[in-house]
């Protein structure tokens, strides 16, 4: 039986963004039901044992939130995070790994793309190799994640390439992971072995392929990125001056967004995450938020659990 915690369900800078006066924010900052932190899932075969989707900024308070990630009881020093996978390399998928230095050993799993800007740049040394091990993966290729003391998980992972860009504090810049074209922005398949049961996961995605479409069609679950509602959302608000496109994500909304291109897909439940602080469809009453919820999407809050 599968398990996955949505640890965190916003974009960069979370719900409420520190210094924003957004209709979004500001209602967040008065409402505690509408806050989010920055996108991060946790998923188990066993219950006992749990990997990370990415590692946010706000890993921390995520963890303390998340009683199935507390430590075990009479355990002087223990955790039950085996590992990290990591979809890509922006900031809110890889800072919270800083947050796991203190000595307890897991692996990081990355391609070899956002590996190689992890040890590009020093601050990343904190976490002790010896302890926590980065271990490349593969697009397409299926990989089997293991527990601390080596033991299979009982979950198979298939990353594969999605249309998305490589992390913005890398632009213009060489990338520390050469000019290979895919690697940067990665989906997820992941299996529980015992049951077959598989979800999906692409918390960035630029659009959707037919390869994609072939991917999820009658997927159990899906996890999509739902950054923007409007592909110019950010500049309208006079919150930005890229659009979604431009940042390498998928609006919800319009013909080539979200929305539509997976409606007809027979995917039994359909969850949006790392959503912007920018977008309506947060908002519980708003014409956004009915909309997506007529389509059969949920919008999550943080700690929200789904069984397979």
């Amino acid at each position: 039986m599968m398990r996955v915690v949505v640890l965190g369900a916003a974009a960069g800078g979370g719900v409420p963004q520190w210094n924003c006066g957004c209709s979004v924010c500001r209602a967040a900052f008065a409402d505690r039901d509408l806050r989010r932190t920055q996108a991060s899932l946790a998923v188990s075969a066993d219950g006992d044992h749990w990997f990370l989707i990415n590692a946010s900024p706000d890993l921390r308070q995520q963890v303390i939130a998340t009683p199935q990630l507390h430590p075990k009881p009479g355990a002087l020093r223990h955790s039950p995070i085996a590992g990290v996978i990591l979809t890509n390399g922006e900031v809110d998928a890889v800072a919270g790994l800083l947050s796991m230095r203190e000595g307890s050993p897991f692996a990081i799993y990355a391609h070899a793309k956002v590996l190689a800007i992890l040890k590009a740049n020093s601050i990343f040394n904190v976490l002790n190799e010896k302890l926590v091990s980065r271990r490349p993966i593969e697009t397409d290729r299926r990989f089997e994640p293991t527990l601390p003391d080596g033991t299979p998980s009982g979950l198979g992972v298939v990353a594969f390439a999605v249309p998305g860009k490589g992390a913005w504090y890398l632009e213009g810049q060489a990338h520390p992971g050469g000019d290979v074209a895919d690697g940067d922005t990665l989906g997820l398949t992941i299996t529980d072995k015992a049951t077959g049961q598989s979800i999906h996961v692409l918390t960035a995605c630029a659009r959707v392929t037919d390869d994609l479409k072939a991917r999820l069609a009658g997927a159990p679950l899906v996890l999509f990125d739902g950054t923007v509602w409007r592909d110019d959302e950010l500049i309208t608000a006079g919150l930005g001056h890229k659009t979604g496109q431009a940042m390498g994500h998928i609006a919800m909304s319009g013909d080539a967004g979200a929305i539509a291109a997976l409606g007809d897909l027979d995917i039994a439940r359909k969850l949006f995450v790392h959503i912007n602080n920018s977008n309506p469809a947060l908002l519980c009453c708003s014409a956004e938020r009915e909309a997506a919820e007529r389509a059969g999407w949920e919008i999550p809050s943080d700690g929200t659990e789904v069984t397979l």
